[in-house]
């Protein structure tokens, strides 16, 4: 499973600021399924260099569970970065 967890780290930490990507799209890169994305985000150990906040459902919506202070600190991370959540 570490092994996944770091492809799925390096996924993460290409999207660029301002931008989003869903755990659909990272789970193709990395090769494994969104669960195991969203398992592996909430596992985050680092996420100042792993920018989690920027994984979103594929309707563009935010995870209720998102574990670094709630879903109310990962949409003012997004908007502090210029991302517009309609969610």
């Amino acid at each position: 499973m570490r092994k996944i967890f770091e492809r799925i780290y390096e996924e993460v930490k290409k999207i660029p600021k301002g931008e989003v990507a869903t755990y659909g799209a990272i789970a193709k890169k990395a090769g494994t399924t969104p669960r195991v994305v969203g398992f592996a985000l909430h596992k985050n150990p680092d996420p100042k260099n792993i920018p989690c906040h920027r994984v979103v459902f594929k309707d563009g919506s935010l995870s209720q569970s998102y574990a670094f202070e709630g879903i109310n600190k990962q949409k003012q991370r997004l908007v502090d970065e210029g991302v517009r959540v309609a969610f």
